[in-house]
């Protein structure tokens, strides 16, 4: 996928040549960049963050065992319990007998349904890890109709409100 294409959408847009007017080594810098931009008036449609040298990186968190597995689908089974009791509560029928019913009914599914997910798994992957996507730069870019502008507030010092 371009990173013109809407993938809402399946279409693609034409996307504006842009010059780059900054780069940083972190995304906040980018960001304060562009907030900085913003406070200071500028068109901001017309800035983008775009981020190169992507990798993946993935931080395991823990063991997985049958214990984290039943606990967390009890947990996310229990909102969805929560939620739906609060419906029929909010309805009337019934009142706090269906909120109560409800949380522990979506407990008891919850926890069922994550322990069978994971003896579904064989043991092939017995961890739980949370992933992100990071770059080695972030290039702060503006279109080439407003880039000018954009390096001429750059160098105006930051408003103070």
């Amino acid at each position: 996928m371009t990173d013109t294409q809407n993938p809402m959408q399946g279409r693609t847009a034409p996307t504006p040549p842009s010059t780059t007017i900054a780069e940083f080594d972190t995304y906040e810098q980018a960001q304060a960049l562009v907030d900085r931009l913003s406070d200071a008036k500028f068109a901001v449609e017309h800035v983008r963050i775009v981020g190169t040298g992507l990798r993946t990186v993935e931080q395991v968190l823990g063991r997985m065992t049958y214990g984290r597995a039943a606990l967390g689908g009890a947990m996310a089974g229990a909102w969805f319990g929560l939620f739906v009791g609060l419906l029929f509560a909010l309805i009337g029928a019934g009142g706090w007998v269906w909120l109560i019913w409800a949380l522990l009914m979506g407990a008891a599914f919850g926890m069922i349904a994550a322990v069978v997910q994971h003896a579904m798994t064989g043991g092939k992957r017995d961890f739980t890890s949370v992933q992100a996507l990071k770059a080695e730069r972030y290039g702060v870019q503006v279109t080439n109709e407003h880039a000018a502008e954009a390096v001429r507030v750059m160098g105006q010092p930051a408003p103070t409100d």
